[in-house]
This record gives C-alpha cells, structure tokens and sequence, in this order.
C-alpha cells in the first residue's frame, strides 16, 4: 500500500473518471471535493451573526472579525469558507433570511452554476508603430507571415489592431485607423485565412468593424466595454462574439490615480450593466466574451485584487479572457523591462486561467502554447 499527497486536480470530475467512479458519484463527490471562498464586504451585523450559524450548520464557516458578536459595528467584511455543497446548502437557507441576506443567497447560487470553455490562445497583431510591446507591432506582408505564423505556433485566434491602447495614448480617426489594418484584412479575406483560425478585430471605431466583419472576422474586442450600441448590432448583424473589457477613463489619461472603492465590485457592475444592455439589443450571453482590462484604468494593487478574484466574474456564464501580456505590473513587481517580461506573463496568465479564464491574450504564442499543454497534463 502507497499513501500521498496530491495537489487539488485541475479538473476533479476528469480525475474522478480516470479513477472510474461510478457516474452519479462523480457528481456528488465533485461537489465536496472543491473549497470555495466568498468574500462578502460591508454586511449589517445582524446578517454577519445569522450567517454565521447558517454556514456553521452546514459544515462551512464564516471568518469575522472579533466584536461581531457583541455588534460592535454596523457593518463587517466576512470570508465565507465551504464545498460547493455545503454553499448550495446555505444558499438555500439564506433565502428566508433578513437584512440582506436574500441577495447573498441569489448571488451564491450565480457562482455556483460552473460553466466550463475551452481553453484558447489569442495572438496578438498590432498594425501600428506605438504599441508598448515592440515585438508586436507588424505591417503589410510582414504581418500576414505572423498570422501564418502564429497559427502554426498554436493560436485558435488572432487579434488584429491598428491603434495602440497603451497608457498615454492618444485616439487616431477612422479613416487613418482603417487605413493602417485595410490591407492585413484584404489579405485575410482574399486568402480565406479566417478558415485556418478565428479572427478579432481590436478597435471600437464603427466603421473599421464592420469592415473586419466583412473579411470574415468573427469577434468585435471593444476595450471601451460596449458603450456604442452600434458595435452591440454590430456583433448581433454579422452573428460576431463581442468582448467586453473594463476601462476606468480612456487610454490617454486611465493610469493617473486611478480610485476605486472595491474594483471588484465595480468591475462586477459594470459587466453587469453592460451585459443586461447587450441583451436587449439581442445579443446572448454565449456571444459574450468578458476582459477585467488588467491595466487599463487599475492600480498594481488593483490588478492583483481583480486577478485573485477573476473566478467571481464566471458567474455570469461568459468566456472570461486574460490579457495581462509583457504588461507594467510585472515591472512593477520585479523592475523588468517589456523585451525580459515574459516568464512573469506565463505566471500571471496560468493563474488566471487556473481561476476562469479561457482566451488568453499574448504576443508569444509558441511559448504560451507549450505551457498551456504541460500545465493541462499537470
């Protein structure tokens, strides 16, 4: 007999099976198998205490600061600690419950419905001469031999732009921003490159999308987070995906002091808004695709809160895509330059994927591919 310790399967249920548990057991024991944590901030005392006894009840627990039980304050930050049974439990119970406690239960029982995507590596084309990452920025035939590339590297999708989004950058017109990517796109469309991958058009310019649509693009990425309704009908004429990313100001002035009261929170109302908007123009949740936009408008603390949260956002039963490449919070963290940020990418985009992601954005592609095969097996 052989007796070890394991890290927690990335995925329990395909452990289960190779295993060879019986089929109505998978479900069962998946459900004790993973421990999930639930922040929950400014909760009404009395709440704190009901819940506390709830969680207990059911075999979870509620960390709470000392002085709850004497209601010492009006309002407390908890950490609600439990299996995804023991939180389906609770949900329920909450329910019935006052002060609040209703909406903890609706919003538990949204994180709980887990829905899984593949796994898809973005590669990333920018048509321009200003983008932060130099290594990414190709022109005319040039590029096309990197999307030839890239696909042979393992990309399941290109995300093509003409317009940098770095901190401090200015917004060109149309015509010039067309002008930088119309011959990529010409060639894309002429050499039906689109049937070898999918396609993203990076831009929130009418007029350049639908034009990319028109070669055969097949996602709209919008880091302005689907303000103009016209890229909504946009996605829903052409039967394109849209992707959502969270910016807090624009390009030019996003990185100077950038506050929030809980960027989780606010991130999280923001998809919300935007989703329920997108839905009303016809637009399902399976056609949208959600960014947190790590870097855009955050913080070095910031990022890091929204990427050990990034799980939360799966509640809303989108694709979430990581696009945290060769960015700044590395340099930040370890004074590297963009040429040297590539390990801390690999770290940064691992994690995310670890906790929902699905699209991950980058500029190396062969390197994210061989990562992402043995990060699978492990």
């Amino acid at each position: 007999m052989h007796i070890y310790e394991i890290s927690k399967p990335n995925n329990i249920v395909e452990y289960l099976k190779e295993l060879g548990v019986e089929g109505g057991g998978i479900k069962i024991m998946a459900k004790k198998a993973e421990l999930i944590f639930v922040k929950i901030k400014e909760l009404k005392t009395p709440a704190v205490n009901i819940l506390k006894q709830d969680a207990l009840s059911v075999g979870a627990e509620l960390a709470v600061p000392s002085g709850v039980i004497i209601c010492e304050k009006e309002y407390y930050d908890c950490l609600l600690i439990g299996t995804k049974r023991q939180l389906e439990r609770l949900a329920r119970k909450e329910l019935a419950q006052p002060f609040g406690l209703k909406r903890v239960a609706k919003v538990l029982k949204s994180l709980l419905l887990n829905k899984s995507f593949e796994l898809k590596i973005m590669g990333v084309i920018n048509a321009n001469s200003d983008s932060f990452f130099s290594g990414s920025r190709f022109v005319g035939q040039e590029a096309v031999n990197q999307i030839e590339q890239m696909i042979n590297d393992g990309a399941n999708i290109i995300d093509i732009g003409g317009v940098s989004s770095r901190p401090g950058s200015k917004a060109v017109s149309a015509s010039e921003e067309l002008s930088r990517v119309k011959d990529i796109l010409d060639t894309i469309k002429i050499e039906k490159l689109y049937e070898k991958a999918t396609f993203s058009i990076d831009s929130y310019t009418p007029e350049v999308v639908e034009y990319a649509l028109n070669c055969g693009f097949k996602i709209i990425n919008d880091i302005t987070g689907a303000r103009d309704e016209k890229l909504i009908k946009l996605a829903t004429k052409y039967g394109a995906k849209l992707c959502i990313m969270h910016m807090q100001g624009t390009p030019d002035i996003m990185q100077k002091n950038p506050k929030y009261e809980c960027v989780v929170s606010e991130v999280d109302e923001f998809f919300a808004k935007q989703i329920a908007k997108c839905e009303e123009l016809g637009l399902s949740r399976e056609d949208i695709i959600l960014d947190v936009g790590i870097g855009f408008g955050k913080s070095l603390e910031h990022n890091l809160e929204l990427l050990k949260a990034h799980h939360h956002f799966t509640h809303f039963g989108c694709e979430l895509l990581i696009g945290a490449s060769r960015k700044s919070m590395i340099d930040m963290i370890t004074s590297t330059p963009t040429e040297k940020r590539l390990p801390g990418t690999l770290i940064i985009h691992s994690k995310a994927v670890e906790r929902g992601a699905s699209i991950v954005r980058c500029h190396d592609v062969k390197e994210h591919y061989q990562a992402f095969k043995v990060w699978e097996r492990l």
